[in-house]
């Protein structure tokens, strides 16, 4: 590849983006064929589930709400079968830390202490060239202890010793975002098939000779036939490689208010390599937002931080993923405690320790066998709940929670939700969304906002309430409508209050944020323009948004 406008094809894959250093450890030619044979297997299954959320979501704004499905009563009832017992290194989980593969980031997660270490190239990631490459190499230098960081301040990060490093688990890109500087016949890879099939390709034989194996957590899942073209996915790359079947573990994330209808039957359909469910309580409340966005007064939330775990339908949700999880024999992780420690701040500092041992302690109590921070200073405060709960056991998978019961009805009770919305709830939804994209644009996609960890699901849910509060003229706190051009002169002053500085993207931030909150079609990811507008090389006058139904608007 001698020059940014010529694209080069190898085994059937065209590279169309300027190659990086190294690339070529990943971009091998095998690693190409390799990826291209689950593309070529997939690739059609793919845009039909895509076109079927799309389908789903229409019949939802139409009133129809989802309910336990009548065909798969059959799975729910049978109480024989099990998923597959805990893979090596997946016995213990009780702390995760979360964060993307970036250099610093690695080195760190990996000495945090955590059990598990969820090496994000998804929500917390910006899918550009360079960061979908680089992480892979990080990963890989990771695994052969060859990695290695030094700050501008000259502060160096090393490895700790191998048998105190926590067990990987890859995310990789969710269905709906394409890998357009890898395309096949002009049409772009999914991303979650590069990630995936490169980490696994280069690693897998690699991780088990190190005694665990290639994990994975699955985001963005809304249903048991996505579950299963990934099983489908894990059957032929542990068959293209000579991998046992069930080499793969996979704990899914139940992030989409319809996956929450369908749990066992995603469990059931990844049972040889199921590993658990996660309850992703951000994405879980921006897919609640957006399926019942037009439903009207009953499906409208107060501001996103009274939305807490102790409101009626999260509780639901929780408590039914706990009891799904054990009665399959699978582990049930606890959702993200995301504030960020404030070293020089020590009454913030109380004040968020002792938010996130509440957090924990109720998670534990109600059966989690693990949970996720975002910070290694939150690691001690996780595993000090859980031990105080597990002792000396692994994991708490005997407790069935049978005195919960099943009730779809439950995780739909939006109407019984507290809380109130305020201009102040306002005006953080549009500096956090702001802020959050400026940074993504940047290649940053984990950002520290007011000492919480922000990532693309909390900045979906800020522009998804200023959509529907706009949509369904709202009422704050005290008596003011919400309507559109309030919400612009809010932005307009928030907008004036951001510090700006050399090389900023707060400009193009902002162009993205009005697109995806003020139109009148609802974007279905904010990601998918921002990508496609900032971080897609395009070349040679290649089109390849329109292949794509997940860029059409929800």
């Amino acid at each position: 590849m001698n020059s940014f406008t010529d694209n080069f094809t190898i085994n059937g894959i065209t590279l169309a983006a300027q190659p990086i250093c190294r690339q070529g450890e990943v971009l091998t030619p095998d690693a190409l064929a390799f990826v291209a044979a689950l593309h070529k297997a997939t690739a059609e299954r793919r845009l039909e589930l895509l076109q079927a959320r799309r389908e789903r979501r229409a019949q939802i704004s139409k009133g129809q709400d989802p309910r336990f499905l009548p065909g798969t009563e059959s799975v729910r009832n049978d109480p024989n079968w099990r998923v597959a017992p805990p893979a090596p290194g997946l016995e213990d989980r009780r702390v995760e830390i979360t964060g993307p593969v970036d250099k610093k980031m690695t080195i760190n997660a990996l000495n945090s202490g955590a059990k598990v270490w969820l090496a994000d190239m998804e929500d917390s990631s910006t899918p550009s060239w360079r960061n979908v490459i680089q992480g892979q190499l990080n990963l890989t230098d990771a695994l052969e202890r060859r990695i290695d960081f030094t700050s501008p301040e000259g502060k160096e990060y090393r490895l700790r010793p191998a048998g105190e490093l926590p067990t990987i688990v890859v995310r990789p890109r969710g269905w709906h975002l394409p890998e357009k500087h890898m395309l096949i016949d002009g049409t772009p890879i999914a991303g979650g098939i590069v990630d995936f099939g490169l980490y696994f390709f280069h690693n897998a034989r690699r991780l088990i000779a190190q005694g665990k194996g290639p994990y994975f957590y699955l985001p963005k899942i809304e249903n048991r036939l996505e579950a299963r073209l990934w099983n489908d996915i894990f059957v032929l790359a542990q068959d293209l490689l000579g991998i046992p079947q069930g080499t793969i573990r996979a704990t899914v994330l139940i992030e989409t208010i319809t996956a929450a209808f369908e749990m066992e039957e995603i469990l059931y359909e990844l049972r040889d390599h199921a590993a658990g469910l996660n309850a992703g309580r951000w994405d879980y409340i921006f897919s609640l937002i957006k399926n019942f966005r037009t439903r009207g007064p009953r499906f409208v939330l107060p501001d996103r931080s009274q939305v807490t775990m102790t409101q009626p339908f999260m509780r639901a949700y929780t408590e039914q993923l706990v009891r799904a999880c054990h009665k399959r024999g699978a582990m049930a992780i606890g959702g993200m405690a995301a504030a960020v420690p404030n070293r020089k701040d020590e009454q913030a500092n109380a004040s968020a320790f002792e938010k996130v041992r509440a957090d924990k302690t109720r998670e534990a109590a109600d059966g989690f066998d693990g949970s996720w921070v975002a910070h290694p200073d939150l690691v001690p405060v996780c595993r000090e709940v859980f031990d105080g709960v597990l002792g000396g056991r692994p994991n708490q998978l005997d407790r069935l929670r049978e005195d919960v019961t099943p009730d779809d009805r439950a995780l739909l009770d939006i109407a019984s939700t507290t809380g109130t919305i305020t201009e102040q709830g306002i005006r953080n939804n549009i500096e956090v969304g702001i802020r959050y994209i400026e940074s993504w644009l940047r290649g940053n996609g984990a950002v520290a906002i007011h000492n919480l960890m922000e990532d693309a699901a909390t900045a979906e849910i800020s522009r998804s309430q200023l959509w529907q509060w706009i949509f369904a003229r709202a009422i704050t706190d005290k008596g003011d409508v919400i309507t559109r051009e309030w919400v612009e002169d809010m932005l307009d002053e928030e907008f004036a209050k951001l510090e700006r500085f050399e090389g900023d993207r707060f400009a193009d931030a902002r162009d993205i944020f009005e697109e995806v909150t003020l139109s009148a079609e609802f974007p279905a990811f904010l990601t998918l323009p921002a990508y496609d507008r900032f971080l897609h090389e395009a070349r040679d006058g290649v089109d390849v948004a329109s292949e794509d139904p997940a860029l059409v608007p929800a």
